[in-house]
């Protein structure tokens, strides 16, 4: 299957201070992927490489098969800027109408466009009245125009309410089921950790960690947490020997490699127990990991 993003061993400096170090990564059609790191990380470069706005200073990228930025590209790449800016005179119909022009296609076709984000209600009304959930939507309506192949997405969610964002991930979804490759950058990690296929984090201008959750879960060894309630308020310390008291029940901390060892003596606790809940690490724990990791 041929990538729709590659890159390998960039880098990038300005003024002799290093953004990017020997960044690898790939993308590939249909996939959803998380890019993750604090601010001055090295994501906004990373992207304004892949929109060809930033040259890199050294390693090799494509993108859909040919240089960043070349016309070929453009016709098939679009970005969704954290802060959206439109002219507030124009109404969300107009601003889109206009953008499709730009790509070349019918604008009668502007409608259906706002209709996919949530907007056709709204459209005929001036952007200046617009809230920022909605203008960010109407970012989104631009950034779907012509069926793109990657869609480059700088906090996307951003001034979305819940139900918004829910059916943002919803058409992301969508997209990425037709074969269009995503990447996206958030700090919104309990939205990415059940919502994309593959999670990298930058720190430094490293790639410290790349893979699936359950990939990073097992890289960072991080403890797991086992809670458990007991019945009738039966007192679960003496028979789990390093236990501490939490909630009105007991809680286990303990390495993976131990997870199921302690299963067994809670399951072999038969009636004395009610509930059990086992809590592994969050995404959040997971990022913290590694970013201390790399001496952020």
């Amino acid at each position: 299957m041929t990538s729709t993003l590659t890159i390998s061993q960039l880098t990038k400096s300005f003024g002799g201070v290093s953004a990017l170090s020997e960044v690898s990564l790939g993308l590939s059609p249909g996939e959803r992927v998380a890019l993750l790191g604090h601010n001055g990380a090295g994501k906004s470069t990373l992207m304004k490489i892949i929109l060809g706005l930033v040259a890199p200073t050294g390693g090799e990228i494509s993108v859909c098969g040919a240089a960043p930025g070349h016309p070929s590209v453009r016709a098939q790449v679009a970005y969704l800027p954290e802060n959206v800016a439109f002219h507030p005179a124009l109404t969300g119909l107009e601003q889109t109408s206009y953008y499709m022009r730009l790509r070349g296609l019918n604008p009668s076709g502007a409608m259906a466009m706002l209709d996919r984000v949530g907007l056709a209600g709204a459209a005929k009304r001036r952007i200046g009245t617009y809230s920022k959930g909605m203008r960010q939507r109407v970012g989104l309506a631009q950034a779907l125009i012509g069926h793109p192949s990657l869609l480059i997405l700088d906090e996307p969610t951003s001034g979305l309410d819940p139900v918004s964002r829910r059916d943002f991930y919803e058409l992301l979804d969508g997209l990425a089921a037709t074969g269009a490759s995503i990447l996206l950058s958030s700090h919104a990690l309990t939205e990415v950790e059940a919502r994309t296929d593959r999670l990298l984090i930058l720190s430094g201008g490293r790639m410290v960690a790349e893979g699936t959750l359950a990939d990073l879960r097992r890289k960072a060894a991080l403890p797991v947490v086992m809670h458990v309630t007991p019945r009738n308020g039966y007192d679960l310390m003496a028979d789990l020997p390093g236990a501490t008291r939490s909630n009105g029940g007991v809680q286990i901390t303990c390495a993976q490699e131990e997870k199921l060892a302690n299963l067994a003596r809670i399951v072999a606790l038969n009636d004395k127990v009610a509930d059990l809940e086992v809590i592994p690490p969050s995404l959040e724990d997971i990022y913290s990991h590694f970013s201390r990791r790399d001496g952020q």
